[in-house]
């Protein structure tokens, strides 16, 4: 009896099957339309009008979900196009299949339109893994090696090319064997290196634990981390620190041993971390500084021990002794091992936040952090990108829930607004509030299209203070305060919102904004408010 052979496509969405990646974030080109084409009801493709918006969604999704997305693009330009939104995924670890679209094999070499020359070398290097397979029979194993690629230590996006023609190309009959794959990985910390931690913590005069995203990423997956890390800060009495440029929220920002963000220049985490005798740095890059602050990096007798789950970061820092294992038995080996010292600084959740700055002249970015706290639920989780208010978030916003706090991992503006969508989706039981400055806001509009049309349960707060705020606080600290192309206005965000089919506002005081915004809190779909603030 005569049997059909499967064709590429076909085995290569029993991959995407098997591993769950039936969720699509794309904007299709015509490299793309015989993969589109051969989708079933098993998967569901969401739309984004730009692949910059398409990315971030996926990220804001993976985030969610704590598990890969799946991204299709179209060949050099598309890709060119989501390259700002690949670099906060790169820097944030978040896993994600990239699947781009190529030009018929045979007709690359002739620089046809739409064809990516070198496409594996086109995103590097900001993912961890390229490839374009060398036949059509190869595309299967590919993807596979992808998504076990993508979500292996250290998590991060990954990128396949598959000329369009690949799809229609007959499958080798082992590719069933694919299914079956698994790879497990066991980095947990030997015990000679949690006895070495343990010591250090025991034997230090004042203990700092300096905390990143891989914390947060890690209690996603297993809430008991949160609470590992918590103990381990009470038992050794140990003030904790978040990781300059924290792209989530890893410890509770209320906790009376929570001391706030290190500030990412040399000069101020060396002054903020003198005086204590030994540093933890748990589950984040040694450090990923912004600010150019000449300085050594350390104070006299700072001694600093590192874990990651990333080796490239362990192997780049410039200081202290990095250890490459698995942050949340990490936490919990050292949470269980260090000796209690019968100090605490009080109850868990007594930490006070600082009262909101304010003006006579209107409302302020902090007025707004205060108001979100005080209509705070168990529903909701915040997507920041109002860099001006970058530091202020974590020291004033009451972070209490792994994946409660999400900010752009390498700072590429465009973040906000699909991240937000993409954890909408993934998430449909968040209520995402996302903050995001008028500047930040425009690199990512068309993702309120993608709101509307899912009708996605995220809050959008335009902090509008209509200039790039951030920068002329940078150009006032570099002496160059007369920079053109800060100053922005005219911008009529409520309009474009209603444009894309978003219900929006505008409010100028607090009153009016904490009105909008308890309004916006029990809506059944997307809000956007416009709420202008001062900055002095």
């Amino acid at each position: 009896m005569a049997t059909t052979q499967s064709t590429v496509l076909e085995a290569a969405l029993n991959v995407f099957r098997a591993h769950g990646l039936t969720t699509i974030f794309g904007n299709p080109g015509s490299n793309e339309l015989t993969f589109l084409a051969g989708l079933d009801g098993d998967f569901d493709f969401i739309l984004g009008l730009h692949e910059q918006v398409v990315v971030g969604m996926a990220e804001g999704y993976a985030r969610a979900t704590g598990k890969p997305a799946l991204v299709n693009l179209h060949a050099a330009s598309g890709s060119g196009n989501a390259m700002g939104a690949l670099t906060n995924a790169h820097y944030g670890h978040i896993p994600m299949v990239i699947l781009a679209g190529q030009q018929v094999r045979r007709t690359v070499g002739q620089e046809t339109m739409l064809a990516s020359t070198d496409a594996s070398l086109l995103p590097a290097p900001l993912v961890k893994y390229s490839h374009e397979p060398l036949d059509a029979a190869d595309v299967p194993r590919t993807v596979a090696q992808a998504f076990f690629e993508t979500t292996t230590h250290p998590k991060g996006p990954v990128y396949v090319s598959v000329p369009l023609d690949d799809w229609a190309q007959p499958a080798l009959e082992d590719d069933a064997l694919l299914m079956a794959r698994s790879v497990s990985t066991a980095g947990a910390l030997t015990a000679e290196l949690s006895a070495e931690l343990v010591s250090a913590a025991d034997s230090a005069k004042r203990l700092a634990i300096v905390v990143g995203p891989q914390v947060d990423a890690a209690a996603i997956q297993d809430p008991e981390v949160f609470g590992a890390v918590v103990s381990l800060a009470e038992k050794a009495d140990a003030s904790v620190f978040v990781a300059p440029s924290p792209s989530r929220g890893p410890f509770p920002t209320t906790h009376p041993n929570f001391e706030g963000v290190l500030v990412p220049g040399i000069q101020s985490v060396r002054d903020r971390l003198a005086g204590y005798d030994v540093v933890l740095v748990l589950g984040a890059a040694v450090f990923r500084y912004h600010r150019w602050e000449p300085s050594n990096y350390l104070a006299p007798g700072t001694t600093v021990l590192h874990v990651t789950q990333d080796p490239r970061e362990a192997t780049r820092a410039p200081f202290g002794r990095s250890i490459v294992a698995d942050v949340a038995s990490t936490a919990k080996a050292l949470a269980e091992g260090v000796r209690d010292r019968g100090r605490r600084r009080g109850a868990a959740g007594s930490r006070k936040l600082p009262a909101a700055r304010t003006s006579s002249e209107g409302m302020t970015g902090t007025e707004i952090l205060e108001v979100l706290n005080a209509n705070v639920n168990d529903t909701v989780a915040y997507v920041n990108e109002t860099t001006t208010l970058d530091l202020d978030y974590l020291e004033r916003i009451a972070i209490e829930r792994p994946g409660m706090y999400s900010f752009p991992a390498s700072g590429g503006l465009g973040f906000g607004l699909p991240v937000a969508v993409g954890m909408s989706i993934g998430d449909p039981d968040k209520t995402v509030v996302a903050t995001v400055g008028d500047g930040s806001a425009n690199y990512g509009i068309t993702a309120l299209y993608t709101a509307a049309q899912r009708n996605t349960r995220t809050v959008f707060i335009i902090v509008n203070n209509e200039a790039y705020g951030a920068l002329a606080g940078f150009a006032q600290r570099m002496g160059v305060p007369d920079v053109p192309g800060l100053k922005l206005g005219g911008i009529d965000f409520v309009a474009i919102a209603e444009g894309y089919g978003v219900t929006a506002e505008r409010t100028t005081t607090r009153e009016e904004f904490e009105k909008a915004y308890q309004k916006a809190l029990v809506s059944t779909g997307p809000v956007l408010i416009d709420a202008r603030v001062v900055t002095h």
